[in-house]
């Protein structure tokens, strides 16, 4: 189980965003050099104010609310979330056909869901994208 976990944990950057993979607990977080010390500090001054180290990515955005201050710190961070989810897509013969699609949302469409949609939908969080420009004007 622990091989097929190794593919959703990674920390990646571009020019505008950077990366992590949804199996990542914050522990790994802070452990993983890769990460930049910025993060990891916004992780343990405001993340841990309502999250466990132990806590995967994942689950927390998975079942995270706009109520939550760790939430209200990842808007601050123009977060997205990368999800696989069930939808119905029209057949070019016509007809519907359902069948699962990714996207990368923004964090308070994803919040605006509630659990029995994203159960209903399958949903599966694959990766949390951070915008640069969001980390750099975030004070900690």
């Amino acid at each position: 189980m622990e091989a097929e976990n190794k593919d959703y944990k990674y920390f990646m950057q571009d020019t505008g965003n950077v990366y992590l993979g949804a199996k990542l607990s914050y522990a790994e977080i802070l452990q993983d050099e890769m990460v930049n010390f910025k993060y990891k500090s916004i992780v343990e001054h405001y993340i841990f104010k309502d999250t466990d180290p132990e806590t995967t990515l994942e689950s927390h955005l998975y079942y995270m609310t706009k109520e939550q201050f760790s939430y209200r710190t990842y808007e601050q961070l123009k977060a997205k979330v990368k999800v696989n989810m069930l939808e119905e897509k029209k057949s070019l013969f016509g007809g519907e056909k359902t069948g699962y699609t990714t996207k990368l949302m923004p964090l308070s469409a994803f919040a605006d869901m509630n659990l029995a949609q994203k159960k209903a939908k399958g949903v599966v969080i694959q990766e949390l994208a951070l915008s640069k420009i969001g980390l750099m004007t975030f004070n900690v």
